[in-house]
């Protein structure tokens, strides 16, 4: 594009982002510091149509960025500003406190993420690496069995699976016994191979009622757990439907949080971000995490003290965010959190 182009599209997509509606050469003529002709800008913007880059959703409207022109704004054009000295302000208060519940510190980034972006916040908290304090099964059926886990930091996890056939109390307690002598100090991402080696070694330590019910409750964890213990947290699903009242948009919405009910997809949205240093942004489809097609996501990864990606926090919201004002606050919101859960250890 030469400068002219450029500046049409600079204007014409950030006019969007504020309005949400198609925006007309007319109204670009207005803006444009030096005169130029609206006959002039529509040229412009059918240039810019056939490119990919525009779209028109009615013949007689004005235009609205593609997704594809969204992706060259944000990557090519959009100037990102600091936090402002309020919204810094209002952050560190948020986040302040003397308490070492990193999960209540989350749930405050949370809530102040979604209220001060006016989006629905993401935060995914750190996987678990306690070390196992105590294991227990409780049999709640001839059928199925509760195994309940304790860790050294108080967390407790349950699961239900099937019970072998012909299980006894005795079984039971015989399979607790054996994974407390050998799992009391690892945590869970060490279980299996532990498990299974010590199966292979003390066979005939255990009968075979003992050994199904052990295979069993470790199988159980590494199926859910993966080597890892996630959680997340979102908040201001409210400000999605806000003044929404179009069925299709509806319906998106819809699909956007039942994508954010399906527990396997949470590890992926670290993975999104760990694909990048520091803040990246999703746009429409090019966000795999979610089905919905009409949102962007902004996150960022937070790091303990070593440096090492353990969580992420982000918002997601229509496409046409304020970029220009959420990634820093993303982005300085990350930072707050990963100092503060390194300082708890």
């Amino acid at each position: 594009m030469n400068d002219r182009s450029r500046e049409v599209f600079r204007r014409l997509v950030e006019t969007y982002l504020e309005t949400g509606e198609p925006v007309g050469s007319r109204t670009l003529s207005r803006a444009l510091s030096e005169g130029v002709s609206a006959a002039t800008i529509r040229n412009v913007m059918q240039d810019l149509e056939y490119l990919g880059l525009l779209s028109s959703p009615h013949v007689s409207a004005g235009r609205i960025p593609t997704q594809l022109g969204l992706r060259m704004f944000v990557d090519g054009i959009l100037e990102i500003g600091d936090v402002s000295g309020a919204e810094r302000a209002e952050i560190e208060r948020s986040l302040s406190g003397n308490d070492h519940d990193i999960s209540a510190i989350l749930d405050r980034a949370g809530d102040m993420l979604s209220d001060l972006t006016h989006g629905a916040s993401l935060v995914l908290t750190p996987k678990s690496e306690a070390p196992i304090r105590h294991i227990e099964f409780v049999s709640l059926s001839p059928d199925r069995v509760l195994v309940v886990l304790v860790t050294a930091d108080g967390q407790v996890e349950n699961r239900l699976f099937d019970a072998p056939l012909g299980l006894t109390p005795s079984a039971m307690r015989e399979a607790a016994n054996f994974l407390n002598a050998i799992l009391e100090g690892r945590t869970l991402s060490e279980m299996r191979t532990v498990v299974t080696g010590e199966i292979a070694r003390r066979r005939a330590e255990l009968d075979t009622l003992s050994q199904s019910l052990v295979e069993g409750g470790t199988a159980v964890w590494a199926e859910e757990t993966d080597g890892r213990h996630e959680r997340l947290i979102v908040h201001g699903r409210a400000n999605l439907i806000e003044g929404t009242e179009d069925a299709a948009h509806l319906e998106r919405i819809r699909e956007l949080f039942a994508d954010l009910e399906r527990k396997r997809d949470v590890a992926q949205l670290l993975d999104l971000a760990e694909g990048g240093a520091g803040v990246r942004v999703f746009i429409g489809s090019e966000n795999k995490l979610f089905s919905l097609s009409g949102s962007s996501l902004v996150v960022s990864p937070y790091m303990n003290a070593d440096r090492k990606i353990i969580g992420a926090v982000g918002v997601i919201g229509p496409t046409r965010l304020n970029y220009g004002r959420i990634v820093p606050i993303v982005d300085f919101t990350a930072q707050l959190v990963g100092r503060l859960v390194s300082s708890r250890g």
